[in-house]
């Protein structure tokens, strides 16, 4: 009995940490969020723990189940990464942290409860603290999507290109969609966070404009 009450508080841990780095994850909607982390390190620490008992009752090797979740976590994680237009390529932040996350996992059911605790925090600590230097340095290059309304596609994109010019960048994915009042154009732009701050400023003094509207980004690390 007290070897299942043992193997469930790891379970529990095991979830607990997976579900703090799942909450950050979830929290800037990134693809693989809270569920997704939280059973991959819970399962990371059922295969571990069953690695070794089930060795241990036939005799086999201990390392041997525990060893597959390595290739098991690159075939998930090869999965999160997205291939978009362009040179685009998205979510490898998204498959890393899922290979840490199994890590944390199956230093819990390994018994290294202090390594997966301090693990946990670090992964955090890179998730949080690095995203805000890499934003406060200029460092990073985002997508982010826009939505415009006017008279007309014409005039709209004509006043996009304008305001892009200035940063040797074009308009990507640019969609149009006519209404009775005016139209509406949709379109991407890929440039550091100082530049995005810069489009938004430039779009929403434009008088071309009806109305300006900063989607976000279209697919996050």
């Amino acid at each position: 009995m007290p070897a299942i009450v043992a193997d469930i508080s790891k379970l529990l841990l095991a979830g607990f940490l997976g579900g703090l780095i799942g909450l950050e994850r979830e929290a800037k909607h990134r693809p693989a969020g809270l569920r997704t982390n939280l059973f991959i390190c819970m399962g990371a620490a059922m295969f571990t723990l069953m690695s070794d008992q089930l060795a241990g009752q036939h005799t086999g090797d201990h390392t041997r189940i525990a060893a597959q979740i390595i290739p098991g976590i690159g075939f998930i994680g090869a999965g999160s990464i997205i291939h978009a237009r362009g040179d685009l390529v998205t979510g490898i932040t998204s498959a890393a942290t899922l290979f840490v996350v199994a890590s944390v996992g199956m230093a819990v059911g390994g018994g290294l409860y202090a390594t997966a605790i301090a693990a946990t925090l670090l992964i955090l600590s890179v998730l949080i603290l690095l995203g805000v230097i890499e934003r406060s340095l200029n460092l990073k290059r985002m997508l982010y999507a826009y939505e415009v309304t006017g008279r007309s596609a014409e005039e709209v994109t004509r006043e996009i290109n304008g305001v892009l010019e200035p940063l040797r960048s074009v308009p990507q994915n640019v969609q149009c969609a006519p209404t009775p009042r005016h139209v509406r154009v949709r379109f991407e732009f890929e440039g550091t966070h100082k530049q995005q701050e810069q489009v938004r400023a430039i779009l929403a003094q434009a008088g071309t404009f009806e109305s300006v509207a900063a989607l976000g980004p279209v697919q996050a690390e």
